[in-house]
């Protein structure tokens, strides 16, 4: 190397230390903030990184004050998703509400407040309301849910938990209509009011399939309006589905202090030798996600096909043909782990934002605050606790987890798929929901027809 080479490199080598060192401060910085960011990220809503939830927040905003939200599939996702974990996540944080159930109460009650009082722009009001009507969205978290925890489930399990719950339903529905009817009784009522207008409403399976259909043959046998008696067996629905979320957050309480009282969501313990099970679970692609949402909504529509020739609920049909399918191996173990992803993200993903879309469509302020009468609270607090503690001893008894055998027996009292949606959220445990939907739409139709009889014998 010659002299000037040489001259040429040291200069360069003091040229690139001088710059490094008067931009390490600079460079540090950088650092430090690519650092911070990083922090931010990992810091969420619900499940939107900080950071992204306060842009979509903005621009919600934004659209929201030019008057310009539309019905976009896309925008309406980002606006219940916003606000569905904000609402969970401040129901969470409420001290004393956060341990009854907390985030599925506020995310669901609260915008029924804010409806009711006008306290929500009538654009973002209007527009939710019609993404519902048009969407039907729950019909299809209902048919992910149902399907995807369906085939992802043990043969045996299901099979033994799908004959057993029946007879802690049944049990339970019989013991709580003895004690909320003598509760009702006791605080004034006559018999006939409690058992026919807030005892059987409750477990009439919601409103759509259940008060619907109740008040019908109502008004055919006693000569009144029909939507006369629908006002009137409403609040005790809208109250007994309350009282259900809360009995079902104790529950979920309850199992985390007792694990031995509860399968996690596992309604029963299968043999460990029931089914041979894969060592390792076969690799799921996008493909096999894909098709096995296709598959559940093709159950569904296959429900809608078997309701129309039958007259059996869209829901249930489902579920018996998810469970034929499974029990034969018609689904191959790649397509049933593709239905479990599809499971989960409904379940994280949906649920909260659905409930949101629930509180501002469906839940009326005014039905719950009819019900909040002494008699009423405290007959209809009496009914859905007894049924979901029938539910607990009997379900022990018959060898169910008792914890989940109560919260399925919780749902008998819920305002249908809505309802068991709301229940199970709250207790932690969608993964019950083909046994919550036996016990809100079996369970429900059986109730109004028994009452329905009943009443026509005694008018």
């Amino acid at each position: 190397m010659d002299t000037s080479s040489a001259v040429s490199s040291v200069l360069v080598h003091k040229n690139w230390r001088y710059f490094l060192q008067g931009h390490k401060t600079d460079m540090f910085r950088i650092l430090l903030g690519c650092l911070q960011w990083q922090k931010l990220m990992n810091l969420r809503i619900g499940i939107i990184p900080l950071p992204v939830y306060s842009v979509i927040l903005v621009c919600l905003s934004v659209l929201l004050a030019l008057g310009k939200v539309s019905g976009d599939i896309s925008i309406m996702f980002a606006l219940l998703t916003i606000f569905g974990f904000t609402f969970a996540e401040l129901g969470a944080r409420i001290p004393g509400l956060r341990q009854i159930g907390g985030p599925v109460i506020v995310t669901i009650f609260l915008p029924a407040c804010l409806v009711h009082y006008k306290l929500l722009p009538n654009e973002l009001v209007g527009s939710i309301n019609g993404f519902w009507q048009s969407t039907k969205i729950l019909y299809l978290f209902i048919a992910c849910v149902i399907v995807g925890s369906i085939l992802s489930m043990d043969r045996r399990t299901l099979v033994t938990g799908i004959v057993k719950i029946f007879i802690p339903i049944a049990t339970g529905s019989v013991l709580a209509t003895i004690a909320g009817t003598l509760t009702g009784l006791a605080f004034g009522l006559s018999a006939h009011h409690t058992f026919f207008y807030i005892i059987i409403p409750i477990m009439a399976g919601g409103i759509g399939e259940g008060a619907i259909p109740l008040t019908l043959g109502y008004a055919d046998i006693l000569n009144l309006p029909q939507n006369q008696l629908f006002a009137q067996i409403v609040p005790a629905i809208v109250l007994g589905n309350l009282m259900a979320i809360i009995c079902a957050s104790l529950l979920n309480q309850l199992g985390k202090s007792r694990p031995h009282y509860t399968g996690q969501g596992h309604l029963y313990a299968a043999d460990e030798d029931a089914s041979v099970k894969p060592s390792k679970a076969p690799t799921v692609m996008v493909e096999h996600i894909a098709t096995a949402g296709m598959i559940a909504i093709s159950f569904y529509i296959l429900g809608i096909l078997v309701h129309k020739l039958t007259g059996l609920p869209a829901p249930v049909g489902m579920l018996f043909l998810a469970v034929l399918a499974k029990l034969t191996y018609a689904i191959s173990p790649k397509l049933e782990e593709g239905a479990r992803t599809v499971y989960h993200f409904f379940s994280t993903a949906v649920t909260y934002p659905l409930l949101f879309a629930i509180g501002i469509t469906t839940t009326s302020w005014s039905d719950l605050m009819a019900a909040f009468t002494l008699a009423n609270v405290v007959t209809i607090a009496v009914t859905v606790f007894t049924l979901t503690m029938v539910g607990f001893f009997v379900g022990k008894w018959v060898g169910l987890y008792p914890i989940e055998s109560a919260i399925i027996n919780a749902c008998h009292s819920g305002m249908g798929g809505i309802g068991d949606v709301a229940i199970l959220t709250s207790a932690s445990r969608l993964e019950l929901m083909p046994f919550a939907q036996i016990a809100t739409r079996l369970g429900g139709a059986l109730t109004i027809t028994g009452a329905i009889v009943l009443l026509g014998l005694t008018a």
